[in-house]
């Protein structure tokens, strides 16, 4: 039964990251009408609701992992999945049940239909509608597309956090910087404290006026924070010099994760200014991230020989760190599985890319993904060498073929990508 369910909502309802704009819906009035039916579920959580082009699922899963920490029963929503549908609704890092997921749709669909619900909106009644079933103690809500008309949006959040802004979805969300933050900062709440990861010129002025507006107090995470040394291994300062940790691995290693870190930690600043806390709570939060709500595909480390690397960053934004980071690494050659949906920014994106890897490039089973044949032809006249594989385990296990153990094989530029091999690999 939880198979065709899974089945009907796959294709009955649009799903933006599948087959893109034509599945987003702009505005509340939806997902309202979807929460009155079940009883108005947002209006009795305890949320922290997280936004942001990039960042915004790690700083999400870290706050998880501190909140479990801390001993609260704790919602986790998260988008989109790699392997499972259930990933996107855990408790506790534990997945929502298939029971639950067919007794909500038996219970609901009826009544939903009439009102054409998006994915997205679907999804996010159902996390809500759980986490107040499951009576969590605390829910992490991240944002699906933007945050203003985000169906994310009808929260009334103890804290916001938005992480960081570039360009991306600009079809939907603006074709500027600024336009972006404006959408972005659509989750700042009348007298609700607001976290911003990263400063921008264009974005910060933006987040700033909209927080003074609403009386919300602003806190700007590189004013708080400094993080020294390798992720595996790190030292935290505060930004007076004052040493806080040291020693501390934090599993997430791609060097991105530097500032999600830095969010995550002003972020549990601001939350317990009004709590005091046993600061050992905060290196479990991070030392257990992976153990405790089971994140995937963040530079996540397959096998050793030859060293395999998957890793969801698929913007400009996410790829600047990610693509330094690997080239830096020492290897006798670079392999790279790639595939790209079809809306995403190559012209900018192929400049990151390192020169001297071989590419393996391929095409993910979903309807938004750029065909293989146009990646190749621009892969190509930037002069990269590629191979053209139709399907994304064809692509790694002739990568995975050619590789000597002292290469280097890393599998990214889609979260469907890399979902799929996961997939695949489990």
């Amino acid at each position: 039964m939880y198979n065709e369910i899974l089945n009907d909502i796959f294709h009955a309802y649009p799903m933006y990251h599948k087959v893109g704009s034509s599945a987003y819906k702009e505005g509340l009035e939806n997902i309202e009408a979807l929460l009155s039916i079940i009883g108005n579920p947002e209006r009795k959580l305890k949320a922290i609701h997280i936004a942001g082009t990039n960042g915004k699922g790690s700083v999400a899963n870290m706050m998880a992992s501190y909140c479990q920490e801390r001993g609260l029963k704790t919602g986790l929503f998260t988008s989109p999945h790699l392997v499972d549908f259930r990933e996107r609704i855990r408790i506790n890092g534990q997945m929502i049940t298939e029971e639950e997921v067919v007794d909500f749709f038996r219970q609901y669909k009826a009544q939903f239909d009439h009102l054409e619900p998006s994915f997205f909106e679907i999804t996010t009644a159902l996390a809500f509608h759980y986490f107040v079933q499951q009576k969590v103690d605390i829910a992490i809500i991240e944002v699906g597309l933007g945050g203003r008309l985000d169906a994310t949006n009808v929260l009334r959040p103890l804290l916001s956090i938005i992480t960081n802004i570039s360009l991306e979805h600009t079809q939907l969300l603006g074709d500027t910087i600024a336009k972006i933050a404006y959408e972005k900062a659509g989750i700042i709440k009348e007298d609700t404290p607001v976290v911003i990861g990263e400063f921008h010129p264009e974005s910060f002025p933006v987040f700033k006026d909209i927080a003074d507006q609403k009386k919300a107090p602003l806190f700007l995470a590189e004013e708080h924070f400094e993080i020294e040394g390798p992720l595996s291994d790190c030292t935290i300062r505060d930004t007076d010099g004052n040493l806080l940790y040291e020693h501390i691995h934090c599993p997430l290693e791609g060097e991105y994760q530097r500032l999600n870190l830095r969010t995550f930690l002003t972020a549990v600043r601001v939350l317990e200014e009004l709590r005091p806390y046993d600061k050992d709570v905060v290196r479990e939060a991070i030392e257990h991230l992976i153990s405790n709500t089971g994140l995937m595909g963040r530079w996540q480390v397959l096998r050793q020989a030859p060293l395999t690397i998957c890793d969801v960053g698929h913007n400009v934004g996410g790829l600047v760190l990610t693509m330094k980071q690997l080239s830096a690494l020492p290897c006798r050659n670079l392999r790279i599985v790639m595939g790209m949906v079809s809306d995403k920014d190559i012209a900018h994106i192929i400049p990151l890319l390192p020169q001297d890897a071989d590419y393996y490039l391929c095409q993910a089973a979903i309807e938004r993904a750029m065909p293989v044949e146009t990646i190749t032809t621009l892969f190509e006249a930037a002069g990269l060498r590629c191979r053209v594989h139709h399907t994304v385990i064809e692509a790694f296990k002739a990568a995975e073929a050619d590789a000597a153990p002292d290469d280097i094989l890393f599998v990214g530029g889609s979260c469907f990508v890399v979902g799929e091999l996961l997939g695949a690999l489990q």
